[in-house]
């Protein structure tokens, strides 16, 4: 049976949290609901108040962990300290209980017997204090992924700083700073990210859904302190429980698209080879190319 991937034009906060009814599911307990809630200077990442009536919808935590990266990129999220400081700068504090998952540690070590690249994923401890997780993605270009979508809130959006060092140089080493030296191939690195997402997906099996909103597409990720401004015109929002389908979905209709943007927006997904992500995973079993189209 093909996966359902519910689907609408219509870009508001309203209409996200009707696609999410849609999905029919429940999700117990306390949800962590995984962002991406920008990096300082980023003009491109969706606000707080636009992800405000999903995260009530379900009496949501917002979480985050820090990012593998530092003052080289102009970034200023890979410490607890500065992240925490952004997130108020940002406006996430104001409405949420926001978690750094991996403000301190130890990690959290889960192994991946079966991955293709990687043997364990690497996340922030805080992450077993939930019982589900509701994964609100920006869907939009990446510098290293190609794209970012659910796969990638997933996998380096979950991980701990040592576990995006692991994902980035699938597998060679945990240290933050000497990832950037030994990263991974534009064939083992998507693979290392369905690996990683694999493991999430796994730990909250059955209580874990998506939504990819396809707003401000540029060829550059949230993470990135300046941002090429988006090259095409907003899609919609889409929303399944299928994190393989929803992302080939997205992918899906920014080909059909038919907008003049597309082909720069596509040189970016394919010079990083980042439909590889989404055929690993496929091939990893949890999730399916094969989807059902459903506009709402």
């Amino acid at each position: 049976m093909k996966s359902k991937v519910f689907f609408t034009r219509q870009i508001t906060p309203e209409s996200v949290v009707e696609l999410y009814r849609k999905l029919d599911i429940a999700l117990p307990g306390k949800i962590a609901v995984k962002v991406h809630t920008g990096e300082k200077g980023n003009q491109n990442y969706l606000r707080p108040e636009f992800w405000r009536p999903m995260v009530e919808e379900v009496h949501g935590t917002v979480v985050e962990c820090n990012t593998a990266y530092g003052d080289a990129t102009g970034g200023v999220r890979d410490n607890t300290e500065s992240h925490r400081k952004l997130l108020e700068e940002h406006g996430w504090t104001k409405y949420f209980a926001v978690d750094l998952m991996d403000a301190e540690g130890p990690d959290v070590v889960w192994p991946i017997p079966n991955g293709k690249v990687l043997k364990e994923n690497r996340v922030g401890k805080h992450i077993l204090e939930y019982d589900s997780m509701l994964v609100l993605a920006h869907f939009k270009g990446h510098p290293a992924g190609g794209y970012g979508g659910a796969l990638k809130q997933l996998s380096i959006g979950c991980a701990s700083r040592a576990g995006k060092a692991l994902i980035h140089s699938a597998g060679k080493t945990d240290d933050r700073f000497e990832t950037w030296k030994q990263h991974a191939s534009n064939v083992v690195f998507p693979e290392a990210m369905a690996d990683a997402a694999m493991s999430v997906v796994e730990h909250f099996k059955g209580k874990i859904a998506f939504i990819n909103v396809m707003k401000n597409l540029s060829v550059d990720c949230d993470c990135c302190a300046v941002a090429e401004d988006p090259c095409m015109k907003d899609i919609g929002v889409l929303a399944s429980l299928d994190p393989v389908a929803i992302d080939q979905a997205c992918i899906d209709l920014v080909v059909q698209s038919g907008d003049p943007g597309r082909e720069h927006f596509m040189e970016r997904v394919n010079s990083r080879n980042g439909i590889h992500t989404i055929e690993a995973a496929a091939a990893l079993g949890y999730g399916s190319r094969e989807y059902e189209l459903i506009e709402c």
